[in-house]
Formats: structure tokens, sequence, C-alpha cells
């Protein structure tokens, strides 16, 4: 077990689970899905079974009534294993799940939650779009209303869990109204199942080649007016509010990354000889293991902390932007450092630390990248 001063013995059970599960129903086929490019229904299937979605929702919505900190033990734990996987049930969680919890209907809730967390279908989060990304509002997808239906146009592009029969639907960022160039920005709820609502994979990623990323476009797609999520004119507070839970499940696969790149290397360190003796005791690769071990602490205190933060309704804006940019910058340096150990056999894909190293680069990228997190951060200390 893993002792910290924010976790408990619940917590640390969940842990043990979530080890056992990833060690037993991943590991054995993570590189072959990697491979294939092959999002796994089966899989995602039994994650949902095993409780892995909606933990932290009431038991009225179908949910365990955990704290936050569970979800990203799960994720954090599954990220150690394979960032595939982990980025499946990070997104449907914190970006899918979230926004509904957080801010629909009575009726919308009943109606999406439950279905959520049973773990046959999986939610998407529709922000980024050609020119929206690191500027959230600079959407155009559009959506009018007309007799008491919202008619929409545009389209999304990375989109996690958006293109595979299992998407149910997805909270959509779009302009309801503009004036004199401003733009009044809102979410709305689109179900997979509606006409003009066209969706393909992305393929030929680098990383999170076992998660399902893709494009959608909308072709005067047709909700009712009851679909919209919230309050109309506040989607992009909505969104932005939604990342900053976000950061923190994408810090903890940063934090899992880095542990299960760190144990790979530890691993291959005390096996592979060179002059007689284990490479692990020659200083130059014991020294890189005990700086990897000591980014990896600093980063789970950085993480933990924000979770707590949250956990306890106090604000964690700052602090999930600094957990977020701290464990991703670590998994990349971990993974570059635990691959170096490896040498060539590193650099081919019988070597799991070769899929780790993919893996890691969108973490820098992904809901925030490196440098709007500065920004962010910036603002909250005053800058």
């Amino acid at each position: 077990m893993m002792i910290t001063p924010f976790t408990t013995q619940q917590h640390e059970n969940l842990r043990h689970k979530v080890r056992k599960f990833a060690e037993q129903e991943i590991k054995p086929i993570a590189a072959k899905l990697d491979q294939q490019a092959e999002f796994p229904e089966d899989l995602v299937r039994k994650m949902g079974k095993a409780g892995f979605f909606g933990q932290f929702l009431p038991k009225a919505y179908g949910g365990q009534g955990l704290d936050y900190l569970s979800l990203v033990l799960t994720v954090e734990e599954i990220a150690r294993i394979d960032g595939s996987q982990a980025a499946t049930v990070a997104s449907h969680n914190s970006l899918g799940i979230g926004p509904i919890y957080y801010f629909g209907t009575e009726e919308q809730k009943q109606k999406w939650l439950p279905n959520l967390v049973a773990g046959d279908h999986v939610w998407a989060f529709a922000l980024t779009e050609k020119n929206a990304g690191s500027d959230s509002r600079g959407t155009e997808t559009k959506a009018e209303l007309k007799n008491g239906e919202w008619i929409i146009n545009g389209s999304k592009i990375f989109i996690t869990n958006s293109s595979s029969p299992m998407m149910l639907g997805a909270t959509v960022q779009a302009i309801t109204a503009e004036k004199d160039g401003k733009k009044e920005l809102s979410t709305i709820i689109v179900d997979a199942a509606r006409d003009g609502f066209h969706r393909e994979k992305i393929t030929g990623k680098m990383m999170w080649r076992s998660a399902d990323t893709g494009k959608m476009m909308f072709d005067n797609v047709t909700v009712p007016e009851e679909n919209l999520l919230g309050e109309r004119g506040k989607g992009s507070h909505m969104m932005l509010e939604t990342l900053d839970s976000g950061r923190l499940t994408i810090g903890a696969m940063g934090l899992g990354l880095a542990q299960g790149a760190y144990e790979l290397a530890m691993n291959y360190a005390n096996k592979r000889e060179q002059f007689g003796r284990p490479i692990a005791k020659f200083q130059a690769i014991s020294f890189k293991l005990a700086e990897m071990a000591t980014k990896i602490e600093l980063a789970r205190n950085t993480l933990y902390n924000a979770v707590w933060l949250k956990d306890h309704g106090k604000p964690f804006g700052k602090e999930a932007a600094m957990a977020k940019l701290y464990c991703s910058e670590i998994a990349k340096e971990v993974a570059d450092e635990a691959l170096q150990i490896h040498g060539a056999y590193g650099l081919v894909q019988d070597q799991d630390i070769e899929r780790f190293y993919r893996d890691q680069r969108i973490l820098q990228i992904g809901e925030g990248t490196s440098e709007i997190l500065k920004l962010v951060i910036g603002r909250h200390i005053g800058l």
C-alpha cells in the first residue's frame, strides 16, 4: 500500500483494486491494442462494470458517492499501465459525466447519468475546433433557436470518446447569439442518434492509439430547447470550470505514466548487465532513478493537494493548473530518462517504454497546453 497524507484506507483499497484490474485486464492486451489502433469496447464495458465511471456521483444517479480523489487514483493506476485506457476513463468522467452532473437540470441528470455510469456508453466534450483550442472563445459552431428547437451547424475536432458506437452523445459549445462581434456561447446536449450529426475517427495518431479520438460535423442537427445545459450564455464559463476538474485527471495521467515508466526503468536496470553487473549499480543510472523517484513524489503531492482542495469545496483552479503543468512535464522527463536507461531496446515496439514515451507527449497539449497553463497560473498570482 502507498501511504500519503491525503489518502485513507478506503482510498488505498480502491488503488489496490484498480491496480489489480489494470495488470490483469489491460496490461496483457495494451501493446496489441496500441499497434492495431483498436478502441476496445469490451474492455471499456469491463471498466464500467468494475465501477470506474461516475464514482463521484451520488448513488441516486448510479454513482458510488465517493470523492474526486477516488477518480484521480483510478486514472493514475490505469495510466501506470496504459495511457489510452486512462484517457477513456478520464475523459468520460471529468469531461463527459462532469458537466451534466454539475450544471444539468434534475431531469437531464436522471435521463443521462445512469446510462453513462453503467459502462455501455461514453460521452464526449465537444469544445475544440479548427480555430478554437487554447482560445476557447474561438468557437464557430452555431446553434439557432427556432420553434422550440436548437438548430446546430459547424464542426469539432480532436474530441475524445466521439466516434465509436459506444458514444451516446456530446456536450457541445456553440454560438447561440452574436452582436457587435461579441459571441454568446452556450452548451447544448446532443445525442448521437440525431439526423445530421456525423462523426469520423481520427487515425494515424502518435499517441493514445487505442483511445477513440474523432471529428464531429453538425449539419442542421436539431435538438429540443430543453437540451440547453446550464444557463444560456454561460457556456464558456461552464467549459472552463469543467477544464479545471479535467486538469486534475490529466495530472493523474501524467503521474501514473511517470510511475509506470519509472518502474519499467527500474526493472530493466536491475536485469540488464554490462561490465559484469546490473546497470542499476552504476552511479549514472542510479542517480537517474533517484531523480525520477523524487520528481514523482513531488508530482503526487502537488496533484493530491489540488484534489484535496476540490473535495473540500475550496478554490482549486490555480492548483489544478499547477498540478496539470507539473505532472505532464514530469511525465515527459521521466519517460525520456526511462527510455534512455533502456537504450536501443527502448526504441522498438516490443518494449512498453516505447509506447509510454509516445503517450506522454499529448499531456503537455491536451486540456490546456503548458504555455496556456503558465498564463492561467500567472493570472492567479496577479500577473
